[in-house]
């Protein structure tokens, strides 16, 4: 299969390429700039120039391609989020409008949801409110085209996707920790958030693009849920610094969320495609952060 790949130097999507180009596709994979270029090539894919806001390239690489694993967000700034939301919705929908009708498969990429007393599923919907909220409704959007002959499939990622102690929300917990002195934790640190190695993500996404039905979400989670106060204490440890609650206002825009309890479940995707997580688990890769 010749795929189109949006965000593939990423954490999640250097990963997704790798894999793909290991199993008999090929790849064509977005490039903003040079430097992506000169990655993509080098990890054997072709290089398509443009980002994400570029809706006619963007069109040009799905028209030519047998599927598209679109991954691309713009981070960035957290005060510029609705902006980044609204720049994924805009793309998404020009990529699934050039594969109506074609039965080929679009994967997109959004978050577990929170389920409020209980540990989130597959058959839970995405969250209507909060500051999310418009990358659940892009996903819909993209889901409901299996009506129009898209193979539209959602992999839903956990709150920290890592590799080498890198990554998500723990990521986060790190850089803030670097910034204020003091490995911090909203709350009392019991809440939960579910994890996964970019590794292992990067399977499933091949797995749903690969065979799975039009109009499906998966969970692409390998630990169910680690309590927040015991990756900061990792972090910590790596970090050399004192572990200890702080304000969620901390965190920023973030706040809120980091103080959720959030765990979710991989069961069905796992019995459904066979998807075997084999790396290591979170806190065991947050032992690799470096001081």
């Amino acid at each position: 299969m010749h795929v189109f790949v949006t965000g593939g130097t990423g954490t999640i999507g250097s990963a997704v390429v790798a894999e793909l180009l290991t199993h008999d596709h090929t790849v064509l994979a977005l490039a903003r700039s040079e430097r992506s270029a000169r990655a993509l090539t080098d990890a054997g894919a072709q290089v398509l120039r443009g980002g994400l806001a570029d809706l006619d390239v963007l069109r040009a690489g799905a028209e030519q391609s047998d599927g598209v694993v679109s991954l691309a967000f713009d981070h960035g700034d957290p005060d510029t989020l609705a902006d980044s939301i609204a720049q994924e919705s805009a793309a998404t929908a020009v990529l699934g409008a050039a594969f109506v009708g074609s039965d080929r498969p679009l994967v997109t990429v959004s978050g577990t949801p929170w389920v409020a007393g209980r540990v989130a599923t597959e058959a839970d919907p995405l969250p209507a409110d909060g500051p999310v909220a418009g990358r659940a409704r892009s996903v819909e959007a993209l889901l409901a085209l299996a009506t129009q002959g898209v193979r539209s499939c959602a992999v839903r990622m956990p709150r920290t996707v890592h590799d080498e102690g890198n990554g998500g929300f723990a990521g986060l917990l790190a850089q803030a920790a670097r910034r204020i002195g003091v490995a911090g934790y909203p709350g009392d640190g019991t809440q939960r958030w579910p994890a996964v190695h970019a590794l292992d993500a990067a399977v499933l996404f091949r797995l749903v693009l690969e065979s799975a039905p039009a109009g499906s979400s998966w969970h692409a989670v390998a630990d169910e849920g680690d309590a927040v106060r015991d990756i900061a204490t990792v972090i910590g440890r790596r970090l050399g610094l004192p572990v200890e609650a702080v304000p969620a206002e901390t965190f920023g825009p973030f706040g809120p969320i980091f103080a959720m309890d959030q765990p979710a479940s991989s069961a069905h995707t796992r019995d459904a495609l066979g998807w075997r997580p084999t790396h290591p688990s979170l806190l065991a890769d947050l032992e690799n952060l470096q001081p």
